[in-house]
């Protein structure tokens, strides 16, 4: 694996030189490849491109993606915090960020009449979004929604076995087939409910937008969003889901965290019930070193601008900052 720190430009193309902003990232991963920095990838450095497996993106939630800071400190969350930490999470972020990196690759060897190569990459890149797609139906509910109507169709295969099985005389068949029939039932309506609660979720947070958690105090930005909880059950007991009010059924966030604030958490997974607007715009300094790749910059009122492909992930519109005479007499004024 090749390491460099995680930036992008403002374009949001892969790079990865480092600043004073930006402190040392570390990253340990079997499956994930970042590559050295745009300016300098070389014709060599396409063609000794490292390919991933569609094995190892749909395996990737089995692999752990462990990022940490060199330093020290932070806020005084404690380790109540961490609880809301998700490796999951996190990895989905750095799967991003591969096809970014992906697609770069492609048009860089584009650039260098590479064709040969570009066709490899986009074979490749077409892997992985493939791959993509299919998590992201899962959690927006289409295969849930499937699965109901699965179940549906076998209800009516065994009530109309279990009709023959009267009409036969064969009543211990009949038991059993009413039995089954009881869970089937049981099953069906639990993922219907599902399966409307993912259609019909609605986000009170956009993606970009800075909040703080109600319960650590921890500023943060939205960059990735579920209509329920998609994390697994022993994730949930451990973050005692079961505590919350709204449980699991609720939209959850992935919230980048202020290194500033709690340099160790990075990535939370986060219930809408725990977060907060702040109440003005919040224009501070956020240092984190994933923003450079998922947002363009910070608009007028302090929230950052996610990059195009980001929204595409997450089929969310373009977010207008409402136009505010103040900031042009400021503007002035300066």
């Amino acid at each position: 694996m090749s390491v460099t720190t995680i930036t992008a430009s403002t374009n949001s193309s892969v790079c990865g030189s480092t600043n004073a902003s930006r402190r040392h990232l570390r990253l340990k991963t079997s499956h994930i490849f970042f590559g050295t920095e745009k300016r300098f990838l070389s014709h060599q450095c396409v063609q000794n491109y490292p390919f991933t497996t569609p094995a190892d993106i749909s395996g990737q939630r089995n692999t752990r993606v462990e990022a940490g800071w060199f330093f020290k400190g932070g806020g005084e969350q404690g380790s109540d915090a961490s609880l809301e930490h998700s490796d999951s999470a996190n990895e989905d972020i750095l799967i991003f960020f591969y096809q970014l990196d992906l697609a770069t690759r492609v048009q860089y060897a584009l650039n260098l009449e590479e064709y040969d190569i570009a066709k490899q990459l986009r074979n490749k890149l077409n892997e992985v979004e493939a791959e993509v797609i299919k998590q992201q139906e899962t959690k927006r509910g289409l295969s849930i929604k499937s699965e109901a109507q699965d179940k549906g169709l076998s209800l009516l295969r065994f009530r109309a076995d279990l009709q023959k099985a009267i009409q036969n005389e064969n009543y211990s068949l009949a038991a059993e087939l009413r039995d089954q029939i009881s869970k089937l039932e049981a099953d069906s309506l639990a993922a219907s409910i599902k399966a409307q609660a993912f259609q019909n979720a609605q986000f009170e947070f956009r993606l970009g937008q800075k909040v703080r958690h109600k319960k650590f105090g921890y500023r943060g930005v939205v960059c990735g969003m579920d209509p329920v909880c998609c994390e697994t059950k022993s994730w949930m007991e451990t973050a005692n889901v079961d505590q919350l009010t709204r449980g699991p059924d609720q939209p959850y966030y992935q919230i980048l965290v202020d290194v500033h604030e709690d340099p160790n958490l990075l990535v939370a997974y986060v219930p809408e019930e725990n977060l907060l607007a702040p109440e003005e715009p919040d224009k501070a300094r956020f240092d984190h070193p994933y923003a450079s790749f998922l947002f363009y910059g910070m608009d007028s009122a302090g929230d950052f601008i996610p990059v195009k492909q980001l929204r595409e992930k997450y089929n969310r519109p373009r977010h207008e900052v409402p136009y505010d005479p103040k900031d042009e007499r400021a503007g002035g004024d300066a």
